[in-house]
C-alpha cells in the first residue's frame, strides 16, 4: 500500500467515522410499551438519521418521579394517559404544542379532547391512542349475549370464572356505569352504591391482574372473562385465538385514551416536535394502532388508508360510531374523591 493510499484510506475512514458519529443524534422519550415496537420507531430513525432512545414506563406517578429524578433535557418526549395531562401541565413539564401543525381535523372528534390536552387556551399534548375498558371474553366459553349485560357478566352463574383489571379507575367506571351513574358525575354520594356493584363483581372473580397477568389468564382459559379488559387485551391474540374477543355492553364501557407531548425542557424541541408529529400522521397512527404490545383506535381517522381490512376488522372500525356514543371518559375525581375511591378499591380487594 503505498502512503498516499494510506492517507487517502485513512481520511475516508475518518470521514465515515464522523459521519456515523453525526448520525447518533439522539433523542430521549418516556413512553407505554406500544411504542416500544421496531416497526413504529425505526421509519421516524432513517427519515431523521436519528436513534430513539425510549423508556418503558407504567402509570403517570411513575412517570413523574422519574422526570424529577432527571437532569433537564434529559428527556424530549412524554407519552401520558390523557385525562392525566393536567397534572404535567400543572407541574410545569409539558411546552405548547403549535396547533397548527397538527392533524386534529382529522381526527375522530370525540378523542380530540381540547379539555384535556389544553389549559388556559394552549395545547400541551395531543392525543394519539385510544380504546375501551370493557369486557373481554372467550366467545367459546361463555354465552355472548350474558356479556351485554354487565350485571350478567359477574353474576353466580360466571362465579370463579373472571379476572378483575387490576386499575381501579376504569373498573369503577364500569361498576358505575351498572349503577346507572354516568363517570363523569361520580361524587362522594355515589360510592355507597358502587360500593356495593365492586362487592358483587370481587365475589364473583377468581384473581385481580395487570394486563399480563389478565392476558395470560385468558388466553390459557384460567378464566373466561376479563373486566376491565378490551381490545387492547385481546387483539394481539386475534390471529391465533380468534374465539377470544370482546364487546361494549349495552351499559356501556369506560374510554381510555393517551396523549403524547414535548417535555418543557428538552434540549432538542424541533426534533422532538418531529416525533410527535409522525406519531400522529396516517402512517405513525397505522403503525401505533397495531404495535406489538397493544392493539388500540388510532386517533387519526385517515390511518385507516394504511390498515388491511383484517386489521380494521380486529379493531371493530366501521362500529367505532356507535362505540364512541356508548362509551364515557374515565372518571377524573378531584384529590379528596379520588383518595376515597383508591381506599373503596383497595377494601374491594381485601374481601
Amino acid at each position: 500500500m503505498t502512503t498516499a493510499t494510506a492517507r487517502l484510506l485513512g481520511t475516508t475512514l475518518l470521514t465515515l467515522a464522523a459521519g456515523a458519529a453525526a448520525a447518533q443524534e439522539e433523542l430521549n422519550a418516556l413512553v407505554w410499551c406500544d411504542h416500544t415496537d421496531p416497526k413504529l420507531i425505526e421509519p421516524f430513525e432513517e427519515e431523521h438519521d436519528v436513534t430513539v432512545n425510549l423508556r418503558e414506563y407504567e402509570g403517570t406517578g411513575a412517570a413523574l418521579a422519574l422526570l424529577e429524578q432527571s437532569r433537564p433535557g434529559d428527556w424530549d418526549v412524554l407519552v401520558i394517559d390523557g385525562i392525566d395531562v393536567f397534572r404535567a401541565v400543572e407541574a410545569g413539564i409539558l411546552a405548547p404544542l403549535p396547533e397548527d401543525e397538527l392533524p386534529e381535523a382529522d381526527f375522530f372528534p370525540e378523542v380530540v379532547m381540547k379539555e384535556n390536552n389544553s389549559a388556559d387556551g394552549v395545547t400541551y399534548a395531543v392525543t394519539e391512542k385510544f380504546g375501551y375498558n370493557t369486557i373481554s371474553y372467550n366467545a367459546e366459553a361463555v354465552d355472548p349475549a350474558d356479556m351485554q349485560d354487565l350485571s350478567t357478566v359477574w353474576s353466580e352463574k360466571y362465579a370463579g370464572r373472571l379476572t378483575i383489571y387490576d386499575y381501579y379507575l376504569p373498573v369503577m367506571g364500569l361498576a358505575a356505569l351498572s349503577a346507572g351513574i354516568d363517570t363523569a358525575a361520580i361524587g362522594e354520594t355515589d360510592l355507597d352504591a358502587i360500593g356495593t356493584v365492586m362487592s358483587e363483581m370481587r365475589g364473583a372473580a377468581a384473581s385481580v391482574g395487570g394486563v399480563v397477568a389478565s392476558q395470560t389468564a385468558l388466553a390459557t382459559g384460567e378464566v373466561d372473562i376479563v373486566v376491565g379488559g378490551g381490545e387492547w387485551l385481546t387483539a394481539v391474540l386475534a390471529e391465533e385465538q380468534p374465539e377470544l374477543t370482546w364487546t361494549i355492553p349495552d351499559q356501556g364501557a369506560v374510554r381510555w385514551s393517551q396523549s403524547i407531548g414535548v417535555l418543557a425542557d428538552s434540549e432538542k424541541p424541533d426534533l422532538a416536535l418531529e416525533f410527535v408529529k409522525y406519531i400522529v400522521s396516517p402512517e405513525g397512527q397505522a403503525r401505533l394502532a397495531t404495535s406489538s404490545c397493544f392493539w388500540g383506535m388510532p386517533a387519526n381517522a385517515k390511518a385507516g388508508e394504511h390498515l388491511t381490512d383484517a386489521q380494521k376488522e380486529v379493531l371493530r372500525w366501521d362500529e367505532q360510531d356507535a362505540y364512541l356514543a356508548n362509551s364515557q371518559l374515565y372518571p377524573a375525581p378531584d384529590t379528596d374523591l379520588d383518595i376515597a375511591m383508591q381506599d373503596l378499591w383497595l377494601e374491594t380487594l381485601q374481601q
